[in-house]
Formats: C-alpha cells, sequence, structure tokens
C-alpha cells in the first residue's frame, strides 16, 4: 500500500485554556477525495491549519506527502481557505496567474493556464472580480487553488454560500483533480456533497474523532429501515409489525427485524393485505452523522 498523503497522530491545539482539538488522528490514502465532518465549531478548521503548518499543534504528529514539515512541501498544495479573499481590482485572469505565482509557478505560465482555465468553466477572463457574482468569485479563487497542478488539494468549506449549479460544478471539478491524480481533502458541515464524493470520511465534534473509515462502515453502525403501505389497514398481520412501527404520511416505518423481513411478508400474504409499498431502505450518511454526533448537522444557509 503506498505512503497516505496526509497523517495525523493525536494532534492536539488549545486557545485561551480551551481545547480546540483533542487528540485528532487521521491518515488520508494518496489519490482519495476525504471529507472531514462535523458541525460548526467541531474542530475542523484549526485540524486543517494544523495539517498545513498554518498554525503549530501543542502537540502530536503530523506528515503531509511524506514531508514532517508541511512548509516544504507548500509548492504541492493547493489551499482553499473557508475566508475567501481576492483582490477586487484584478481580473481573473490575473488573480488566479497571481496565486499561481504564490505557489512558485511563473507568472506567464500562470496566465496561460488561467485562460485555459476560465474558458473551459465559462468565466470571464478580463472582467474584474468586483464585477462577478459571488459564486463566480468563488470558482475564480477555487481555480486559482489548482492551477499551479498541485498534488494535494485542501478545501475549507469549499461549498459554503455557493447555489446548487455552482456546488454541481465544484463536484465536477473535485472528481476530475482525483481522477488527475491530485489528492482532495475537504471540510464540510453539509452531508450530502461528502455522501457524494467521498469514500473515507472523518466525523470531528467537541475536537475530537468520532468516526474515521469508510462511508459503507459509517451506515452500517445503523440498522436498515423498512418502509410499508398496504391496501387494508388492519389484519392479523398486525401482530407481526414489530414494536417499534409507527404509521405516518400513509406507511408503516420501522427497523428491519434481526430476522429478516420473511416472517412479516408471509403475514401480509397469507391475510392478503395487499402491499402496495414495501421498500428496505439502508440508513443514510445524515442519519449515520446524527447517530455518530448525537445531533443534526446545520442546514446550509441560502446563497
Amino acid at each position: 500500500m503506498p505512503d497516505p498523503a496526509i497523517s495525523a497522530i493525536a494532534l492536539a491545539k488549545t486557545f485561551g485554556g480551551v481545547a480546540a482539538v483533542r487528540g485528532v488522528n487521521l491518515s488520508v490514502p494518496a489519490g482519495s477525495i476525504y471529507g472531514i465532518l462535523g458541525p460548526n465549531g467541531a474542530g475542523k478548521t484549526t485540524t486543517l491549519r494544523m495539517l498545513l503548518g498554518i498554525i503549530d499543534p501543542d502537540g502530536g504528529e503530523r506528515r503531509i506527502l511524506g514531508a514532517k514539515d508541511p512548509l516544504s512541501v507548500a509548492p504541492q498544495v493547493g489551499y482553499l481557505p473557508e475566508e475567501r479573499g481576492l483582490y477586487p481590482g484584478m481580473t481573473a485572469r490575473e488573480a488566479i496567474a497571481f496565486m499561481g505565482a504564490l505557489r512558485g509557478l511563473p507568472l506567464a505560465e500562470g496566465r496561460r493556464r488561467a485562460i485555459a482555465l476560465l474558458a473551459e468553466h465559462g468565466l470571464p477572463a478580463d472582467r474584474p472580480i468586483r464585477t462577478l457574482s459571488k459564486g463566480m468569485a468563488q470558482l475564480v479563487q477555487l481555480l486559482g487553488t489548482i492551477v499551479h497542478h498541485p498534488r494535494l488539494i485542501v478545501l475549507d468549506e469549499p461549498f459554503s454560500g455557493l447555489d446548487a449549479i455552482n456546488q454541481q460544478r465544484l463536484e465536477g471539478l473535485i472528481r476530475a483533480q482525483a481522477a488527475g491524480g491530485a489528492t482532495i481533502l475537504f471540510s464540510t458541515h453539509v452531508i450530502a456533497h461528502a455522501e457524494r464524493l467521498c469514500e473515507r470520511i472523518a466525523i470531528i465534534a467537541g475536537g475530537e474523532v468520532r468516526f474515521e473509515g469508510e462511508i459503507a462502515a459509517a451506515r452500517a453502525r445503523l440498522p436498515s429501515r423498512v418502509r410499508l403501505a398496504t391496501k387494508m389497514m388492519d389484519g392479523p398481520w398486525r401482530a407481526a409489525l414489530p414494536a417499534d412501527a409507527a404509521f405516518r404520511d400513509g406507511a408503516w416505518s420501522f427497523q428491519l427485524p434481526q430476522d429478516g423481513i420473511e416472517p412479516l411478508l408471509a403475514a401480509l400474504i397469507d391475510a392478503k393485505a395487499g402491499i402496495e409499498t414495501l421498500a428496505i431502505e439502508p440508513p443514510s450518511l445524515h442519519d449515520a452523522f446524527v447517530a455518530i454526533v448525537g445531533a443534526e448537522p446545520e442546514p446550509e444557509p441560502a446563497a
């Protein structure tokens, strides 16, 4: 197995006597799309900043692209911080070239790549940033994050404030970068993005990793649920329903029994209950998140 692109052991950080991160362990496989999930204030941004060397941990170890010192591999990393910032008077082309230059890319090459990237994504090259919509400006900053062809791309809440169309474009761009061999690490409090993009995740709450591993393993912590609708509302088959069965919105809902659905199915058929819907629904990542963290994720604010 290749070495992970990112590894962290027992990372910890305290601010003003308050522990923001408590012994975080992470292992991000090279070439993967990896999500860090958690509510606002969970410690996601502090963890990313420690991994990148923006701030130093109070304890623990980190290794980025094989290096103990994150700053030594900074030219191979693209980073989109949660706090967006572009010079409003710069054109989109110059903003992208400037961001590439900060990572060692010659300005002339940065301009050439910027023109190609902007054309690919249908964005104007010569308009000042101040004249662009919020979503367009955010996409320009993301293009500046990848213009130098980094091996590792770190995105802190990249979907925040984007409308549905730009969120979809961003997901496509992330997949394309991973297909080209880059490792993607992003943080989010919106579960749907991680569910669509990632195979592995870490769920952080209260500065601690509550879960780390494959999404399928997170879901497997919960049983599947059954949704049942019948033509007959009553009959002897009702005795075969599990104790947790609840009727709402015209159907019964309950956890899949440990002995399977077959005994209930036989009772329904024998009683000629008239099955209209019988669906076994595996738990979603949202369900797993709530079970692991003990709270609902915050809704994404309107763009």
